[in-house]
């Protein structure tokens, strides 16, 4: 009887302990605060990322002062076609007036109006530079076209890299979902007594595996929608969305893609400019004409000075000996020049190349990633049938670990292969410059 009583106590003791653990756990479940899971980083088109990202980088809006600053050197090489005018105030006391037979020739105190207006009436050398700074206009915008290619090739790569770690995600995710499934029926195999500890151990394993490697991708996934924002200048990380279709380029001659590349028309405007200044060299040889303009007012005027008068002046200047220094001013444009020419046959090597290089890099990366999708649907057809084995027991569990690392392995493949087609056909409209 006593047995009886004290086995209801302990029932009764167990249920109050059981409840206040339940309740201390459901009351510091509340306490606890829930921890924020990440938001979705926002997704921004092929288009709007390259739009932005040449709308608001600062690199660009650097590179687009450099056409405020020519443009502020023409309007100052301007300055030569207009007059300079100036004038002058000029009072003087003397201790004493002066002059002679009660006439006064210099009064004791005096002031002077006058006035200068000069003008070059023959500058060629320095006519020469407005249009020299013209040039420098037409490289500044040259040049800018260049760093907004540069920025927007970097803003489609980011791009790329996010879609080629969005890939790597999906194909590490549906690695670990097949893992994950494996694993569940080998656990209730070795519960119904059909299975072993070791089969269960090496499923377990193998999704222990991919759920490392799905944490290592999400982070260089992460990564790359960092890079993306700071290239469209987003305070945080963007998302790529759809895949971009880059057009077909088709069959293009040298003279067209060449027109088209920022690089070449950078250099070609370079070129322009160094071969006027060498043309230019010989107005250094020109003789210079300037004209002045003198009025003067003086008040009160002496006895031999009007109170009004003004001088009109042409002056010319030429150099006839100046040890040699425009001699080798010309020989050192003709050296930049030189220096020019030889950098647009390296630009030009360069490009060739990379157009050759890219066309070809398409077609074999085209032909790399049908045979990676073949090797996928084949690796997918190959884990359908072991595991289908294995449950009939007709395979072991090492075949099948062995058709899902073999699938995930061909699936990384044709996601990279995909990425490599697209970075090809991107580096191809660079190369013929389709692509700005």
């Amino acid at each position: 009887m006593s047995k009886s009583i004290g086995g209801h106590l302990l029932v009764r003791v167990s249920a109050v302990v059981l409840l206040i653990v339940l309740t201390a756990t459901a009351d510091a479940a509340a306490q606890t605060p829930v921890q924020p899971q990440p938001q979705a980083p926002p997704r921004m088109e092929f288009d709007a990322v390259i739009k932005q990202a040449v709308a608001k980088n600062p690199t660009l809006i650097r590179a687009a002062t450099s056409i405020t600053r020519a443009d502020l050197l023409l309007q100052e090489s301007r300055l030569v076609l207009f007059p300079i005018i100036s004038g002058t105030i000029v009072n003087s006391t003397l201790d004493g007036a002066r002059g002679f037979a009660g006439g006064i020739t210099q009064p004791q105190n005096q002031s002077t109006f006058a006035g200068n207006v000069t003008m070059p009436v023959l500058a060629p050398a320095r006519w020469a530079q407005i249009q020299q700074a013209r040039d420098q206009i037409v490289v500044a915008e040259a040049a800018t076209g260049e760093v907004q290619q540069q920025i927007s090739v970097a803003a489609a790569q980011a791009y790329l890299a996010v879609i080629a770690a969005r890939r790597q995600v999906d194909v590490t995710t549906r690695a670990l979902e097949s893992a994950h499934a494996h694993l569940d029926y080998a656990t209730k195999r070795f519960e119904g007594g059909a299975g072993s500890r070791l089969n269960q151990l090496r499923a377990a394993q193998i999704a222990s595996s991919d759920e490392a490697r799905l944490e290592a991708i999400q982070n260089a996934l992460r990564t790359a929608q960092e890079a993306l924002g700071v290239l469209v200048v987003s305070d945080g990380p963007v998302d790529a969305g759809a895949d971009p279709v880059f057009d077909e380029p088709g069959t293009m001659d040298e003279s067209a893609w060449r027109a088209a590349r920022p690089d070449i028309i950078t250099q070609a405007a370079i070129q322009r400019a160094a071969e006027r200044v060498v043309r230019d060299s010989k107005l250094d040889w020109f003789p210079t004409v300037n004209a002045s303009f003198d009025p003067a007012y003086v008040t009160p005027n002496g006895l031999f000075a009007p109170s009004g008068t003004w001088r009109f002046t042409l002056s010319s200047t030429y150099v006839f000996f100046d040890g040699g220094s425009r001699q080798l001013a010309r020989r050192n444009r003709e050296l930049t020049l030189d220096q020019t020419k030889i950098a647009m046959s390296e630009i030009e090597i360069q490009a060739r190349s990379e157009v050759r290089l890219a066309q070809e890099t398409v077609r074999s990366r085209q032909r790399a990633l049908d045979s990676a999708r073949r090797a996928s649907q084949q690796a997918a057809e190959v884990v359908t049938i072991t595991t289908t084995a294995f449950e009939v027991g007709a395979t072991t569990n090492l075949e099948v670990i062995d058709a899902q690392r073999e699938a995930r392995d061909t699936d990384t493949v044709a996601a990279i292969a995909e990425d490599a087609l697209n970075r090809a056909k991107l580096e191809l409209l660079v190369a013929l410059g389709r692509f700005k």
